[in-house]
């Protein structure tokens, strides 16, 4: 049939609307005078998506169509509505036009071609199921819409497969879910949510993506023998992995399929002599033989890679038989034994894998080489090959900078790299420094201790004594002082190199729990995720200066109220646990005094956890919603002072 088409009016004017034969455009022709040509042409390429094909509901009386169209170089975008006139047809007509230019659309798109004319009926359905099929595998084939975050925040498929495989993001989705304000809408907050995650959908998506490939199959295919009796699991996609890397099996399964059944030809062929040539192993003696797939053994397998060597140009340099063929060295001293080609029965192994990596890598799209470049060995290959020894030096292109007086160009750095203490000490004499420390050793006697000297007494209790004196090198107070530091120093580095968890925790006090149960630190976790969810949310509507969001803000903010109920009520669970602990070790100690009639020394401040850990972790969020809090009460009361005004 024909392309669709239909009596438009076009600013004010009357005329037809039509699609082109090869479906790549749409044109409007005025209908006076007669025969005038097309006053207005938009290619389909023009027309990025079909939200840019925009017709009015089928309630309204008028039918419209609206084309956003962008011409290649435009900066601008073009903006056409079509007004069908037809009495009777006027809305049939809209809707073939505008699904024939969606498929259209669809098709450049996905790359495929469109065809020529439009079917009507079941073909023009068979037409659009096979666009949408072939723009979904289209899209899915091209990479770059692993990097496009708005494709990925609107695949639901991939996102329920990352809920699926990540417990975690699954349980805090449905958390935030439940606990949204009603001013949100669940889309609002499913788009909210994974725009703050693209990276994980990405990798997700990557990792999807990436398809297992070809392998040694043989290796990993081993009979096994059950009640005597040898048995095999062998798939369909392992055979053509075993056609396409041993081209001797395919010919063998040709010639002798089916006068052999195919369960007794692949039964024979793994118990056959074949089968281990084929794995590099060496074949003895005892080896069972096999009349129909033994007379296989004598053809050379690797006669399709000699003819690659032939037709390839490899540089005599490496190349080990030309030598031999070229230049042979039958006469005096023996060339080296990295030199000397070996037969393939000395090494059947190392032949063999070396033969079957090169089949699988010539399978495989290389990624260093561009294809723009000419083929043939490159300047980088050449370069490396060459025998730089027997050339010459190259010449020297540079500029010879003469300076006489180097030092005045460095004196500034050195003074300014100079400490105070290192200026204050070049100002004492080294003479006279020697001279004060001889005299003041001299002074102490000859059986001097150093370490009094500075200080140290051994014997000192470690509580500081009621008068106050400066602390000196050596002292108690300085070593406890430096020790003091450096654990500090160490405990900041290693919180700092620790990774975090999925849900913000370090992945120390993850493994933990941080001294508390394994169900309060799970609640904490999830209370945290949410929380902060939340205040992404709030911060996003709140800086957005939209003042029709403020209910939106309003709801938010009591959200983020129950969520400091919510943290408050963990505190007090992991409290109300933690003193249950502490009257069960108290109990424990009256048992043991009730037998033994000996007191336990129990501390209840050795009893880690409760409410005190609850409020350390949560620290950073509770400030978090204090400060969000803060700032909307002050743009509020700022807002009602500008009314009262």
């Amino acid at each position: 049939m024909a392309p669709p088409r239909g009596s438009t009016a076009y600013k004010k004017k009357d005329g037809t609307l039509a699609l082109s034969r090869d479906l790549q455009s749409v044109s409007w022709t005025p209908a006076a005078p007669p025969g005038a040509p097309a006053a207005v042409t938009i290619a389909v390429k023009s027309i990025t998506n079909n939200g840019d094909l925009q017709q009015t509901p089928a309630s309204s009386p008028k039918v419209m169509l609206k084309i956003f169209a962008q011409p290649s170089g435009a900066a601008a975008t073009e903006t056409h509505v079509f007004s069908f006139t037809s009495t009777t047809e006027a809305r049939s007509e809209a809707d073939a036009i505008k699904e024939a230019l969606s498929r259209s659309i669809q098709a450049a798109q996905s790359g495929t071609s469109t065809p020529a004319a439009v079917g009507g009926g079941s073909s023009s359905a068979a037409m659009a199921i096979a666009s949408a099929v072939s723009s979904t595998l289209g899209a899915g084939r091209d990479m770059n819409s692993l990097y496009d975050d708005e494709q990925l925040k609107s695949n639901v498929e991939l996102q329920q497969s990352l809920l699926k495989t990540n417990p975690s993001l699954s349980k805090t989705f449905m958390e935030s879910l439940r606990t949204k304000p009603e001013s949100i809408s669940n889309s609002q907050l499913t788009s909210q949510f994974w725009s703050s995650r693209a990276h994980l959908l990405r990798a997700h998506a990557i990792e999807r993506s990436q398809i297992r490939g070809a392998y040694n199959v043989l290796s990993t295919i081993k009979p096994r023998t059950e009640d005597n009796t040898i048995k095999l699991s062998i798939s369909k996609e392992q055979i053509q992995l075993i056609f396409s890397q041993h081209e001797l099996v395919k010919r063998a399964y040709d010639e002798n399929v089916p006068k052999l059944s195919e369960e007794s030809f692949w039964s024979r062929f793994f118990q056959s002599r074949l089968f281990k040539k084929l794995k590099g192993e060496k074949i003895l003696e005892a080896d069972p033989t096999d009349a129909v797939l033994d007379k296989y053994l004598s053809l050379d397998e690797d006669l399709e890679r000699s003819r690659r060597l032939l037709a390839s140009h490899v540089p005599h340099i490496i190349d080990v038989e030309g030598n031999e063929e070229n230049h042979s060295q039958r006469k005096g001293n023996k060339p080296d034994i990295t030199m000397v080609p070996t037969s393939v029965d000395r090494v059947p192994i190392i032949r063999t894998l070396n033969s079957l990596s090169e089949k699988i890598m010539s399978h495989v799209a290389p990624n260093d080489v561009d294809p723009s470049e000419p083929i043939g060995m490159d300047e980088e290959t050449f370069n490396s090959l060459a025998l730089r020894d027997l050339q010459g030096d190259a010449e020297e292109n540079r500029i010879i900078l003469n300076i006489k007086d180097q030092g005045r160009f460095f004196s500034s750095d050195k003074d300014s790299d100079k400490s105070a203490d290192d200026i204050n000490y070049e100002k004492h004499n080294p003479t006279i420094v020697l001279k004060m420390l001889r005299n003041d050793l001299a002074s102490k006697g000859s059986d001097i201790d150093l370490a009094t000297a500075i200080g140290v007494d051994e014997e000192s209790s470690d509580s500081d004594s009621a008068e106050p004196h400066p602390s000196h090198v050596g002292s108690k107070a300085s070593l406890r002082s430096a020790t003091a530091r450096i654990f500090a120093a160490i405990a900041q580095q290693r919180a700092q190199n620790e990774d975090l968890s999925v849900n913000g925790f370090s992945s120390v006090h993850a493994a933990a729990t941080s001294d508390l149960s394994t169900t309060v630190f799970d609640r904490l976790s999830l209370t945290h995720a949410t929380t902060t969810e939340f205040l992404h949310h709030f911060w996003l509507a709140f800086l957005s200066g939209d003042s029709a969001r403020a209910e939106e803000i309003a709801s938010l903010v009591e959200t983020l109220d129950r969520a400091m109920d919510r943290i408050r009520a963990v505190a007090n669970d992991a409290e109300q646990e933690r003193l249950k602990e502490i009257e069960k070790l108290k109990k424990q100690v009256r048992d043991h005094y009730e037998r033994t009639h000996k007191k336990l020394v129990f501390n209840p401040e050795s009893v880690k956890g409760g409410a005190k850990v609850v409020n350390q972790l949560m620290a950073p969020t509770v400030k978090a919603i204090g400060v969000a809090l803060h700032k909307y009460k002050k743009a509020l009361a700022l807002d009602e002072d500008a009314q009262t005004r």
